[in-house]
């Protein structure tokens, strides 16, 4: 009898997360220099939970071009890894970070599902995370996927719209602009968590004239 190859399935159209760690705590210039940003910013309040009776999101903007440079080195090597293994552009492109802040989120604040415009990549480095911090990323098909509702005996990469991974101090993530995400509120956090998010763009050529697409930045 002839032998059948077992059935596979294949993972198509995978959207990539990328996890990289430091390997090194921050020091205490560093935490000194995140102390000072922290008194002298001005703090913005998150729309979705500034009520008072809510545990908060604040985030202040970082020049990410002048303060904490170890960190931004890191970050800066972990994005050339990511654009030549992810998106391996044919082109030569310069991927810079256009806008960077600090978060902190209260014991219990949570942020709204959501995503980032005008952006390629999106980053955030974990500076103080407790156990069981994590990050949810939510299927942008969400709806189209839903209108069929089955309900699933075990949750896999392949039935889910959302999947949760833990987080932790030192760890950088990095994802397309376009994955939706959120924090869900901890209510058995005891202090604040805090990170630094930033969107990476590109210039150079983006496209080709022969396709009457051509973009030079």
């Amino acid at each position: 009898m002839k032998q059948i190859d077992p059935p596979e399935i294949h993972t198509l159209f995978p959207c990539p997360v990328y996890f990289a760690k430091r390997d090194s705590d921050l020091d205490s210039a560093e935490e000194k220099e995140i102390e000072d940003i922290i008194m002298e910013s001005e703090w913005v309040k998150s729309a979705f939970v500034g009520q008072a009776f809510l545990p908060r999101h604040n985030f202040c903007f970082l020049d990410f071009d002048t303060k904490l440079k170890k960190i931004r080195q890191f970050c800066d090597q972990q994005i050339k890894i990511y654009v030549e293994e992810v998106i391996n552009p044919k082109e030569k492109l310069d991927f810079y970070i256009t806008q960077s802040w600090i978060n902190v989120h209260e014991p219990g604040a949570f942020e709204h599902n959501h995503s980032y415009d005008n952006s390629i990549i999106s980053g955030i480095y974990y500076v103080a995370t407790e156990k069981n911090d994590e990050i949810k990323f939510c299927d942008p098909n969400e709806k189209i996927k839903g209108m069929i509702n089955i309900k699933k005996e075990d949750y896999n990469i392949w039935n889910s719209t959302n999947w949760t991974t833990p987080v932790e101090n030192n760890q950088l993530l990095l994802f397309p602009s376009w994955l939706n995400h959120l924090v869900d509120g901890n209510s058995k956090a005891t202090k604040n968590r805090m990170s630094i998010s930033f969107n990476v763009f590109a210039k150079g050529i983006f496209g080709d004239a022969h396709t009457l697409n051509e973009l030079i930045l």
